[in-house]
């Protein structure tokens, strides 16, 4: 009863949000979703951040009224501040109140906030805020400490604005704190802020790839680019006005209150979903009754390991429509054992994409188990259809740029080749990085392509098949190798959690070998037979014609992974030890 009684409840919000106007993208601002939820449904929940505090749980809420007038205030002391449109600001601040307000309040001034992944590193940040040249900093004071001890934006930071803290550490800083700006105001802080109208491609962010396959570039996000974001959450996944997120990913949770939708942000740190109280997400989404989740495969698994295993009571979150993970596919094993904590009519929506595009294609959990087979015996990973309006395309494995697009270009189904996509998602280009851009985009009359830098297939049903990073693929004199088409077939081995497939060089030659990452229980078992292991690996390998030139396998200890995913395997590392091993 509580799940129809909820259902209806929404339908209802929905009815009285949607009544909006349609509006030309044209001079307009994303923030104008926000503005008719606060015009329509001022009172309910925008967005609620959850903080453990001495073993308890307690939450900061906020209602769309409340932070419609609070990112109106913030963005009114930016520009007296002087901050005004088409200057740069980089935000670090930790997901909280403040976090949505500043952003909104950015985005209605037309100030670019430039968005980076903490967890990238000190040397890439500092490429970064280089590269950005960003006009202010705003941050947190462990943000702003760093800044000053690694020289972060360092001959372009005018503007110092320090959220939390006292005013006199935000002093010591040497800028101003974001309350004592507030506070040093004018009257224009009661009136609602004329927000920024913008063009389909002026510039809204600088969003920053992680670096995790390579050295972080800035995307550029247009208005147009956001808006395609907004469409197909609401057209593609069916997210409505009045739903509740259990967003643990900052960029995602933004989309929540651009929606109509509650953002519900526990109390973790996003770069490294591993590390997350799973008692701490079950309980927010018990308390909001969260009718959306989003979780990268690190936190999949987190969740359902937490949940699984004798002696533990089944637990079932009723409340969940659906889950979206992106970021990294997940793996099949990890997501079975997820969705037995969901309804039986609930599906994990796995979509592929990257900073430069998302979302792109996407397959709900259902179809995904249904190509175990397929994927286990060397086909790569299903990652769906394309979504409406985006177009996937094959073409050859190339690493010379292309200029111009051409339909010849595209290869015919089950061929493997380079991913590449159009669709109002698309970014158009890096910035200030033309030679990147260069490579990665293909003029396409007056739209862009994007090259993925993956490698995949498209099937006689139109689903995209993904095979690994272009990178990351292995070529012999005789063969060509791909990463996850082969490590899928030695992966089903009980006792192997993992495996990489890198190039190594012997007698002048490349060759194929499969790093290979044993299972906790093969690890603890004192009297495991590594010779045993190695001959069953051999036997898989020539039972495949993908794999049955690789004969050479070492055992590492642990497979050197990124921090937000722990599934994004760094080959480059792993080839290099190997080698060193061979050598040795």
């Amino acid at each position: 009863l509580h799940r129809v009684d909820r259902r209806q409840r929404q339908m209802c919000i929905r009815d009285r949000v949607n009544v909006e106007p349609k509006q030309s993208l044209k001079n307009a601002n994303l923030c104008r979703h926000l503005i008719a939820a606060a015009q329509q449904t001022p009172q309910a929940l925008a967005v609620a951040v959850q903080k453990n505090k001495h073993g308890q749980l307690r939450y900061h809420e906020i209602n769309f009224e409340q932070l419609n007038q609070r990112s109106d205030e913030i963005a009114h002391a930016l520009t007296v501040y002087g901050l005004n449109k088409g200057m740069k600001a980089v935000l670090m601040v930790t997901p909280s109140i403040d976090f949505f307000a500043l952003t909104f309040a950015l985005f209605k001034a037309g100030i670019v906030p430039i968005l980076v992944d903490p967890g990238m590193g000190i040397n890439n940040l500092k490429q970064c805020f280089a590269e950005s040249k960003p006009d202010a900093f705003i941050g947190i004071p462990k943000a702003h400490i760093a800044r000053i001890l690694f020289g972060w934006g360092k001959g372009s930071v005018t503007k110092l604005l320090t959220v939390g803290g006292s005013s006199l550490l935000a002093k010591l800083i040497g800028g101003i704190s974001l309350s004592r700006l507030l506070k040093k105001g004018t009257n224009k802080q009661q009136q609602a802020f004329d927000m920024v109208k913008l063009a389909d491609d002026d510039i809204s962010a600088i969003l920053f790839t992680s670096g995790s396959t390579g050295t972080p570039k800035g995307v550029v996000y247009s208005h147009k680019m956001f808006e395609a974001q907004i469409t197909a959450l609401k057209q593609d996944y069916a997210i409505q006005p009045g739903e509740r997120d259990l967003a643990t990913f900052p960029l995602f949770s933004l989309f929540g209150p651009a929606l109509g939708m509650a953002s519900i942000v526990p109390d973790m740190d996003a770069s490294k979903p591993i590390e997350a109280n799973p008692a701490f997400i079950f309980a927010a989404i018990e308390k909001y009754q969260c009718s959306n989740l989003f979780a990268n495969p690190a936190l999949i698994e987190v969740l359902g390991q937490a949940a699984s295993g004798k002696g533990k009571p089944q637990l079932t979150l009723t409340s969940l429509q659906r889950v979206i993970s992106a970021g990294a596919p997940a793996t099949l094993p990890s997501i079975k054992r997820f969705i037995k904590l969901l309804n039986p009519d609930v599906q994990v929506l796995t979509s592929y994409g990257a900073t430069e595009s998302l979302p792109l294609t996407k397959i709900a959990s259902d179809d995904l188990l249904q190509t175990t087979d397929i994927t286990n015996n060397g086909g790569g990973i299903c990652v769906g259809e394309a979504i409406d309006g985006v177009e996937v395309s094959i073409i050859e494995i190339t690493e010379q740029p292309i200029a111009n697009w051409q339909n010849a270009l595209a290869l015919p189904v089950n061929t493997i080749g380079e991913i590449v996509v159009k669709g109002a998602m698309v970014s158009r280009d890096y910035y200030h990085r033309e030679s990147a851009t260069k490579q990665a985009k293909i003029q396409d009359k007056s739209q862009v392509r994007h090259r993925m830098g993956d490698l995949g297939y498209i099937d006689e049903r139109g689903r995209l098949w993904m095979c690994g990073r272009k990178a990351h693929r292995v070529d012999t004199d005789s063969k060509r190798f791909f990463s996850i088409p082969c490590e899928r077939i030695f992966n089903v081995h009980e006792d192997v959690k993992r495996t990489a497939l890198v190039a190594v060089t012997l007698n002048n030659k490349t060759l194929p070998l499969l790093c290979v990452e044993l299972t906790d229980e093969a690890k603890e078992n004192k009297d495991f037979d590594l010779s045993a292991l190695f001959s069953q690996l051999k036997v898989i390998a020539l039972n495949n014609k993908q794999t049955a030139a690789i004969a050479h396998f070492l055992i590492h200890d642990k497979f050197p992974v990124d921090i937000r995913h722990n599934a994004k395997i760094f080959r480059e590392k792993l080839a290099v030890w190997a080698q060193a091993e061979l050598e040795g």
